[in-house]
């Protein structure tokens, strides 16, 4: 069943043409992913495709199957002035979500009238399934504080919280602009189960490689204005685009070969031509236009000199930090040695980036100290990115740092040859801050950092709107790189491609060394909680059968229902996986159908994981 059908659509802003003429059909169940270079148009074309923007051209179409309920997150939602979290969470038209709010509502002020009468609404409109949903969605994405005006929020609460109130909605078709950014890892993880499902139909921009890997089953490139589309997930998509720039170089080749073979007839012609002779000469022409056309470059190349790293580097001496309550670091001692590579995780307000903080001496420790030795030269890729004018040009920002950049070997390159190494042509060059895209801005602030020769990088959510050629040009630069590297980042390929070992922030200003990357971390935790379920399985055999009413006392009556829920969910969920199991005995299955089961029976297990967590936490408290 078709969705979507896109007709000769066409963007440009002034004398930039984002893309023309393009063509597009989404069906349902399809889950694709859009890719291209920072500034190509891939937000754009999302607004459009989301009726947020309008596309240009007389002769371009629209069409969007009736009556399918769309859900739209952009990359930096707005919400109305002065709305609570719950408001914005629950802003909808939906009367089941009208009803849960209003539930919500009453427990938060717990009035037992309108606690009553939203219990008879919620039976009335059987609405509890809903409750129940976003209920989990909350969870997951942290969203507590329900009472929180949003106007105090930071740009990453509010993004979990358009992608909240997204997923509750349960729209038919989602269209999702850098989904995964300011979600961590277990966010990513759930959210990327919950899109699995196949009737969700999905378009997304996401520089997430694992993420984009296991959700999408297409990937569409916008390349030079033109939209090139390849069946399968990211790694068919890296084969597939590969062939294609091959074949196009090829082509391109051959198409100058003739070129010269023609421009040499077209000399030696005298002035009387035959018709056969003009159909040449016009077929010239055409020739000559495909010849002189340029493969865009698309890569970014780094080969900058590093400044020398001495023997002492960092050193920290049992150093502590809080703010109030929340203990960020404690008593954490430890001396980096050269060329290492360290990654950072924890969840979001874990004290990640103070920690950068306290490693560059912005800020001072409460206790310890921080010892830097003298030949270190930091290089720091911050969250919020470099304030620039918006008046300047981009050639400005790079020269006001420096003319020359020194490279091996003592030689040098000028500033606008390294911009253009960075993918901003002569022409872009000119361009004003103002008119760049988010990720344009990130990759020239990720220039700036680099091209100050430092010898120690630290990169806080380096991934963050950077497009995915970037991402491995920048991933190859940093495993030649001759100094330290420190990484906070909720890019899990990133994180593994580069670090050899994890600081784990546990909380309570517990840091842990973790020799391994992010996926043996991963592994380690599941088969501890594993243990741990085990343990408790043995230790208490009754533990799968709700207790009596006697002992669930010292759970609330929201939790006592909550319980009673996650208990009729988990034997759905056996049933479900029970169904599929059978399904497998069936000698005719195909490798395909083979496939599709196992991803099926993968994303229940998955799911029957988190249900019996939150049932454990229950039950422990009953």
């Amino acid at each position: 069943m078709n969705y979507l059908t896109l007709e000769n659509i066409s963007k440009s802003y002034g004398e930039k043409t984002l893309f023309e003429g393009i063509n597009l059909q989404i069906n349902q169940g399809e889950k694709i992913a859009l890719v291209a270079k920072n500034g190509a148009g891939k937000t754009t074309l999302l607004k459009i495709i989301a009726g947020v923007e309008a596309a240009e051209g007389e002769t371009h179409r629209i069409i969007l199957r009736r009556n399918i309920r769309v859900g739209w997150l952009p990359q930096e939602p707005e919400f109305k002035a002065g709305q609570s979290v719950l408001e914005a969470v629950f802003d909808s038209e939906n009367p089941k979500i009208k009803a849960v709010q209003a539930y919500e509502e009453a427990m938060l002020l717990k009035r037992d009238e309108d606690i009553n009468n939203a219990i008879v609404k919620m039976e009335e409109l059987k609405a509890w399934d809903i409750e129940a949903k976003v209920k989990e969605i909350l969870f997951k994405f942290n969203i507590k504080d329900l009472q929180r005006p949003i106007d105090v929020l930071s740009g990453g609460q509010k993004k979990r919280i358009a992608l909240a109130k997204v997923l509750i909605e349960e729209p038919e078709f989602l269209i999702l602009d850098e989904p995964t950014n300011h979600l961590d890892i277990e966010m990513i993880e759930w959210l990327e189960t919950y899109l699995q499902n196949p009737n969700r139909t999905l378009f997304m921009v996401t520089h997430d490689r694992y993420f984009l890997n296991r959700v999408c089953n297409t990937i569409i490139e916008l390349d030079g204005g033109e939209v090139h589309k390849y069946n399968g997930n990211y790694e068919d998509f890296i084969i597939k685009r590969s062939a294609r720039l091959e074949n196009q170089a090829a082509n391109l080749e051959r198409t100058q070969k003739l070129f010269k073979r023609e421009l040499e007839w077209m000399r030696r012609q005298p002035q009387a031509r035959t018709t056969k002779a003009k159909s040449r000469i016009d077929d010239f022409y055409e020739i000559k236009e495909k010849a002189h056309q340029k493969i865009e470059e698309t890569e970014i190349k780094i080969d900058l000199k590093g400044a020398r790293l001495g023997s002492k580097i960092v050193e920290f001496h049992y150093i502590s930090k809080s703010y109030g309550d929340l203990q960020i670091v404690k008593d954490f001692d430890y001396k980096f040695r050269k060329n290492e590579r360290v990654g950072i995780v924890g969840p979001n307000g874990v004290g990640k980036t103070t920690f950068l903080q306290l490693l560059t001496k912005e800020i001072r420790p409460d206790s310890g100290k921080v010892v830097i030795g003298g030949t270190v030269q930091f290089g720091y890729y911050t969250q919020e990115g470099i304030s620039l004018a918006e008046d300047k040009r981009v050639i400005d920002v790079i020269t006001d740092i420096a003319e020359y950049i020194p490279l091996e070997k003592g030689q040098k390159m000028t500033a606008a040859t390294l911009l253009e190494r960075f993918l901003f042509s002569r022409k872009q060059q000119q361009h004003y801050i103002s008119t760049l895209s988010g990720g344009e801005r990130r990759r020239l602030h990720l220039l700036t950092v680099i091209m100050q020769n430092p010898n120690f990088l630290i990169l806080d959510e380096p991934t963050n709107d950077l497009d995915i050629i970037t991402l491995n040009i920048l991933e190859d630069f940093l495993l030649q790189f001759p100094g330290c590297v420190v990484i906070v980042t909720h890019d899990r390929y990133f994180m593994n491609k580069l670090v050899e070992h994890l600081f784990v922030f546990e909380g309570e200003g517990k840091i842990r060394d973790f020799n391994g990357d992010y996926d043996d971390y991963r592994a380690m935790q599941k088969a501890k909680l594993q243990a741990e379920r085990a343990a408790k399985t043995s230790d208490e055999p009754k533990a799968k059968k709700p207790k009596s009413k006697d002992t669930s006392n010292n759970l609330s009556y929201e939790e006592r229902k909550e319980l009673k829920r996650v208990e009729r969910k988990m034997e759905k969920l056996e049933e479900q996986k029970a169904k599929i199991s059978e399904q497998f005995s069936d000698a005719s299955l195909t490798p395909e159908q083979i496939t599709d089961l196992s991803k099926q029976i993968g994303a229940i297990n998955d799911e029957l994981e988190e249900v019996e967590m939150r049932w454990m936490e229950l039950a422990e408290k009953s």
